[in-house]
């Protein structure tokens, strides 16, 4: 007799099949014991609205808030026509169904990703498919042979899976409540004046647009102050010379620069005598294992072109590989039970590296401990080694294998010396305190590339005198905050806006493990794509920015509780508690089901919101005709696209082009006016990457490789041109429509019911 393996994707599928010597079929892999199958993620969804009554094809604001009494599934629908079911789902499904059918079948494995979503992507095939026979669970953090083959001897009913499957199906009711009700009625009532045809409204999506928003407002009412600081340059009797900063009772900042000027003009020239010097030695350890949200940080901020969700998809990629562990975590260390096994991975990944002495193992809490992780452990690489990556994948993975060798690179250490002068024959009420910085051991930073910097102090001793050889009254402008980047938007959505004094302290770690937080690892990527989609949201660089539809958005939605990170903050932690048997899933959705109904009536009664505040108006001439068809090209809310969308025709030049925006310049009506009528558009004061102006003819022509539209630059000054030609060449090779991966209508907005 033999089992069903149903694995989440074909990639794992084949990992199976070659742990297990099984050879490829029509849709499956057959084995002496297993046939292992696949699904493409999730192949059912939720009904839609209109599948429970046909009424709902149309939206009306009087039929919502819409809530069923059971949630039934269907078959995942064709992405380019809604109304039918995909057709290579249906075929899977069919080969699923067959096979776990057979005959000669006794039961049925699980293999999906060892998550809330990867478990329910196969309860809900075997919900629909009800074959009838005994399933079991695979749980892995990695797809190698030698855990696939561990992991098929140590099986576990899918029964004890059942918190997990409740917290994933809540999940899935809870967001599919919330977006069809609440952006239904409130796209209703908002397009009556805006010409938006679609808000995406979500559990989600809305409390991170309050985090850009809040840090936007803080940026825009910030007061330019400044204050002063004065700075000393000493000599010793040897001629060397070191800074110090004059403090009065621990404060260096001065708010007008009259008392410093005083002062400086005092003391130049005169001895100070060093009161103080102490000096001290520090232990810098290595920075956490990545989770996923580290993980993305740290490339989004280290490399340009990254973002958020392109890191998961790459680690995805690289994990269904079998180079890495499982990607989707949020704990920083691993668990005790790995020790063995990591010490085996190590002594590969060791051999013939250019610090290979200096790796040696240990088994530091900082490292195993199993307290601080959840359901699956910080990201680390296998024992395999990769033969060929290409570019993206090499970034990611060495970032994940350099920060696992460096947890077993010697301590990084430290000296800090501090300087305490007084200045002599001279009555001050403040002292000069110097600072210096010395690296005694680089250790694991010769790893991360970690650069040290030094500040190296002379040989000096308490009492000795040295000569205050210039004095400088220095003036410093406070700085408003920055910008968010995906980086850091990722670090409060983890911790819920809860502020940490350490990034790498374990009460951050032990806060983000429960659960308190916005969205999970493996949604978070998603979500700040679905503010950009949705036209919330704008990059610029590296920095998100709220759009006007954004900020409209959070001054005026009526149902606030969205944007509050406690309230979403405690929703996923019910998620949480959920899975650990904490909660129910019936009583989570009849707190969402009462959130509905209350946040229905406030959009449908709120006086504001769709009403008085409206968006700047768009123009509803024609911008000109379109290239492709002819038909008018018209603008949107977040495009200028052809009218003729709905027979195919995709040409669109999007409002938040990256490769316009990376110039400073926007996508405005009159700007695609020109272009359409003339075929280019001039514009001067363009600024490249390296801060260079210059002045330029824009077209916008289509790739006949790619059938893609791009920009082409041609100079205006010749001059100029050849000035900036490499650098221009290589912003024009990243110059294409955005959003390629999202099916998107003519107007802009991804296709959707």
């Amino acid at each position: 007799m033999k089992k069903v393996i149903i694995a989440e994707k074909p990639s794992v599928a084949k990992n199976i099949a070659d742990a297990t010597s099984a050879v490829r079929k029509n849709g499956y892999f057959e084995g002496e014991k297993y046939l292992i199958t696949w699904a493409f993620g999730h192949l059912l969804q939720l009904y839609d609205a209109r599948d429970y009554d046909a009424d709902m094809k149309r939206w009306k604001i009087e039929k919502f808030p819409f809530i069923p009494e059971t949630f039934r599934y269907k078959v995942k629908s064709d992405p380019k026509k809604k109304d039918k079911p995909d057709a290579g789902v249906v075929k899977q499904l069919n080969i699923i169904k067959e096979l776990t059918r057979r005959q000669d079948v006794e039961g049925i494995i699980s293999a999906t990703d060892d998550d809330r979503e990867g478990q329910i992507i196969a309860d809900e095939i075997l919900q629909y498919l009800d074959p009838g026979k005994p399933v079991e669970r695979i749980l892995l953090s990695e797809w190698t042979s030698r855990e696939v083959n561990r992991g098929l001897e140590s099986l576990v009913p899918n029964e004890e899976m059942q918190s997990l499957r409740d917290a994933g199906f809540g999940r899935q009711i809870a967001d599919w409540l919330i977006g069809i009700n609440l952006t239904s009625v409130a796209t209703l009532k908002f397009r009556a004046q805006n010409n938006v045809r679609l808000l995406n409204i979500g559990r989600v999506i809305m409390p991170t647009l309050k985090i850009i928003y809040d840090r936007d407002k803080e940026i825009e009412q910030f007061n330019v102050t400044k204050y002063y600081k004065l700075k000393g340059i000493f000599e010793t009797e040897k001629k060397e010379s070191f800074e110090g900063i004059y403090y009065v009772d621990d404060n260096e900042k001065f708010d007008s620069p009259g008392e410093l000027e005083d002062i400086r003009g005092r003391i130049e020239g005169h001895p100070a005598r060093i009161i103080l010097k102490k000096v001290t030695k520090k232990k810098e350890y290595a920075p956490y294992l990545f989770n996923l949200s580290n993980l993305q940080g740290f490339i989004t901020s280290k490399y340009k072109g990254w973002t958020s969700d392109r890191v998961l998809k790459t680690a995805q990629d690289l994990y269904e590989k079998k180079f890495i562990t499982y990607p989707r975590t949020a704990s920083s260390v691993l668990d005790e039970s790995l020790i063995g096994k990591t010490r085996k991975v190590l002594e590969i990944h060791r051999q013939g590296h250019p610090y290979q002495d200096q790796i040696r193992f240990h088994t530091s809490k900082r490292v195993f401990d199993s307290s601080k992780v959840e359901s699956h452990s910080a990201i680390i690489p296998t024992y395999m080694i990769p033969k060929s990556l290409n570019e993206g994948e090499r970034i990611v993975y060495e970032a994940v294998r350099n920060r696992f060798l460096a947890q077993f690179m010697p301590v990084a250490e430290a000296e800090d010396t501090i300087l305490h002068l007084r200045m002599m024959d001279v009555d001050l009420p403040g002292i000069f305190i110097a600072r210096g910085k010395i690296q005694l051991e680089y250790g694991w930073k010769l790893i991360e590339g970690v650069d040290a910097k030094e500040t190296v102090l002379p040989a000096v001793e308490e009492g000795d005198l040295v000569t205050l050889i210039k004095a400088e009254v220095n003036e410093v402008e406070r700085k408003p905050p920055k910008h968010h980047t995906e980086k850091t938007l990722l670090r409060v959505m983890e911790t819920c806006g809860k502020k940490f004094e350490e990034e790498d302290s374990e009460e951050m770690m032990m806060a983000i493990l429960s659960g308190f937080s916005i969205g999970t690892p493996a949604t978070r990527a998603e979500t700040i794509k679905k503010l950009k989609d949705a036209g919330y949201i704008r990059s610029k660089g590296k920095s998100l920015l709220c759009t006007d539809l954004g900020k409209l958005l959070v001054e005026t939605f009526p149902a606030r509780e969205l944007f509050d990170l406690e309230y979403t903050g405690r929703l996923e932690k019910t998620l949480s508690d959920i899975e650990k048997k904490k909660f129910q899933k019936s009583d989570f959705i009849h707190m969402i089901e009462d959130f509905v109904k209350d946040a229905v009536d406030k959009i449908k009664n709120d006086s504001v919101f769709g009403g008085s505040t409206v968006l700047a108006p768009l123009h509803t001439e024609p911008a000109g005709r379109c290239p492709e068809c002819g038909s008018p090209v018209m603008e949107t809310d977040r495009a200028f696209g052809c009218s003729n969308w709905k027979n195919g025709c995709k040409f669109a030049i999007w409002k938040n082009d990256r490769f316009i925006n990376s110039l400073g310049k926007k996508v405005t009506y009159e700007m695609v006016k020109i272009l359409l009528e003339h075929g280019k558009v001039g514009f001067h004061g363009c600024v490249s990457k390296k801060g260079n102006r210059f002045s330029a003819y824009f077209y916008y022509e289509k790739n006949p490789e790619t059938g893609k539209y791009q920009w082409r630059l041609e100079f205006i000054d010749p001059r100029t041109a050849a000035a900036k030609g490499k650098t221009q060449n290589a912003e024009k090779a990243q110059a294409s429509a955005p959003a390629e991966d999202v099916e998107k209508d003519g107007e802009g907005n991804e296709k959707k019911d």
